[in-house]
C-alpha cells in the first residue's frame, strides 16, 4: 500500500483520569473517572464524534496497596464494553484479557457475544499478565515464566479462532415452513487437543458479523513480536523515536511474511501521551502542573510495579539506579529492559529513573500545530500506522480532539467519516476466511 493510500488509525484508551499516576488530584479531574460511566460515556462520544477506531481499555489483575490509584478500582473491561455497544454506534472496542488465567471456550463465547452486541466493532487486545502476583488470585502455585506464557498464548489464540469458525455465516437458515433452524454441512467442531488445552466445541455463538474479533498483542519483546506475526491483526506498542518505532514496524512486517502472511496484515500502533497548549510553553506548563503531583515515594513504587512489586525505597534514590540482576524478567521484560538500559547509557540516580516513569513526558507537547505535524511525520515516514490516544493532562484528549485532529483532516492523512461498520473495515483489515470452510471448498 502507497503512503498516499494509508490512511493514520487512532486509538482512545479509557484509562482512569488523563496525565500521570496522580492524575486524579489535577483541580480539573474527575477524581473517580476509573469507575464513573458517566465520565467513560462522555469519551466514547467524543470519540466517536471525532471518527477515533476504536476504544482501548487496558486491564490487570493483580493489585497491592501501591498500585496506581486507577488500578484499585475499575471496571472490567468486557462488562465496560458491553455497556458501550449499547450506546455508540460505530467505533471499535478492544478489551485486554489474558491468556495466563482464563479459558479459552469462556473467552471466545465473551469476545463472539460481545462483536454481535456491537455489530462487529470488537477488537481482543492479547496478553499474557506480566505480574507474578497474578497467580494467587486463580488457584496457582506459580506464574508460568514468559516465554512459556507466550507459548500458552499461541495454543490458547488457536483453540479461540477455531471456536471462532464453528459456524458459517450463513449456517442459521430459519426456515419455519420446514423447520429447519440450521445446516449441519455449515457446522464444524473443533476436537482440539494441546499441550495446554483440551476443547471440543463448537461455540455456541454464531459467526461475528466481521468474520472475527479483531486480535491486539501488546508488548515488543522477542517472544511478543513472535506471537504478534504469527497471529495478531495489531500491535499496541510503544517507542520512544520514530527511528525505533520505524525499525520495530519494520522488524514486525519483516516477521509477517516469514510466516507466509501479507506485511500489511498487520497494524502497529504507538501508544502515546499528548499535551496541547496555546503555545510550546504554556504546553509544558501544563506538563510540570501535572508531573508535581508525584512524589518521590509514590514514584519508587510505580518503578517497582514492573520489577515484580521490588522495593525500591530500600536504596539511596541519589545514587545510581541499582543493579538488579535478572529482575523483571518474568513480568514486563521489554519495558524493564527499557529501563535498565536507559538508566545506565545516560548515567541516571534511582531517583531520576523513577520520576521519569512515573511522571513521563509526553511523546508530543507542544501547539496543536506541532502535535498534529509530529504525529504525520511519525505516519508517513512508516514509524507507525497508527496512535492510541492518552491526553497527558485531564483535558488533554478534549484539546487533542477538537484541535489536532481537525489538523490531520485538513492534510488528508485522517478520515472524515468511518468507513464501514465495523472494526476490521475501518482499520482496512480484511474478513478472514472460515477455516472449516476454507478446507472443504480445497477438497471440493
Amino acid at each position: 500500500m502507497s503512503q498516499t493510500q494509508r490512511q493514520l488509525r487512532l486509538g482512545a484508551i479509557i484509562q482512569g483520569a488523563s496525565g500521570n499516576m496522580s492524575a486524579w488530584r489535577h483541580p480539573d479531574a474527575v477524581a473517580d473517572a476509573s469507575i464513573n460511566i458517566d465520565y467513560v460515556l462522555d469519551l466514547a462520544r467524543k470519540a466517536e464524534q471525532a471518527k477515533i477506531d476504536f476504544l482501548f481499555v487496558a486491564d490487570g489483575l493483580y493489585i497491592t496497596p501501591q498500585s496506581i490509584p486507577h488500578f484499585l478500582n475499575r471496571f472490567e473491561p468486557i462488562t465496560l464494553l458491553s455497556a458501550l455497544s449499547l450506546v455508540t454506534k460505530q467505533i471499535g472496542l478492544v478489551a485486554t484479557l489474558s491468556t495466563s488465567y482464563s479459558e479459552p471456550f469462556t473467552v471466545a463465547r465473551q469476545f463472539a457475544s460481545l462483536d454481535h452486541l456491537s455489530g462487529g466493532r470488537v477488537g481482543w487486545n492479547v496478553v499474557t499478565s506480566p505480574l507474578e502476583g497474578s497467580a494467587k488470585n486463580f488457584s496457582r502455585a506459580s506464574h508460568p515464566a514468559h516465554d512459556e506464557r507466550y507459548r500458552i498464548a499461541s495454543e490458547y489464540l488457536e483453540v479461540v479462532k477455531g471456536l471462532w469458525d464453528s459456524w458459517e455465516a450463513d449456517a442459521f437458515v430459519r426456515d419455519k415452513a420446514s423447520g429447519q433452524f440450521f445446516n449441519p454441512d455449515k457446522l464444524h467442531t473443533l476436537n482440539h487437543n494441546g499441550k495446554y488445552f483440551s476443547v471440543q466445541g463448537p461455540l455456541n455463538v454464531g459467526r461475528s458479523p466481521q468474520g472475527r474479533p479483531v486480535v491486539f498483542q501488546a508488548g515488543a519483546s522477542e517472544a511478543g513480536k513472535a506471537f504478534a506475526a504469527e497471529a495478531a491483526d495489531a500491535i499496541y506498542t510503544r517507542q520512544e523515536t520514530p527511528e525505533l518505532a520505524r525499525e520495530f514496524r519494520e522488524d514486525v512486517r519483516r516477521r509477517l511474511v516469514a510466516r507466509g502472511r501479507n506485511a500489511d496484515d498487520i497494524r502497529v500502533f504507538q501508544g502515546i501521551s499528548v499535551i496541547i497548549g496555546d503555545t510550546e510553553a504554556d504546553a509544558e506548563r501544563r506538563y510540570q502542573q501535572t508531573a508535581e503531583l508525584v512524589t518521590l515515594d509514590q514514584a519508587l513504587a510505580y518503578l517497582g510495579r514492573y520489577f515484580e512489586h521490588h522495593d525500591f525505597s530500600q536504596y539511596d534514590a541519589d545514587a545510581p539506579f541499582p543493579d538488579i540482576g535478572d529482575l523483571g524478567e518474568n513480568s514486563f521484560r521489554s519495558t524493564t529492559d527499557a529501563i535498565k538500559r536507559n538508566a545506565r547509557a545516560r548515567g541516571l540516580t534511582l531517583r531520576q529513573t523513577a520520576l521519569e516513569e512515573a511522571t513521563p513526558r509526553p511523546t508530543f507537547l507542544g501547539t496543536a500545530q506541532q502535535v498534529a505535524d509530529g504525529l504525520a511525520e511519525w505516519f508517513l515516514s512508516g514509524a507507525a500506522d497508527g496512535f492510541v490516544v492518552r491526553g497527558g493532562t485531564p483535558t488533554a484528549f478534549d484539546d487533542f480532539v477538537t484541535q489536532v485532529i481537525p489538523l490531520l483532516q485538513a492534510r488528508g492523512i485522517y478520515r472524515q467519516a468511518y468507513e464501514g461498520s465495523t472494526l476490521r473495515e475501518n482499520l482496512g483489515l480484511a474478513e478472514p476466511e472460515n477455516q472449516f470452510a476454507g478446507r472443504r471448498q480445497q477438497v471440493a
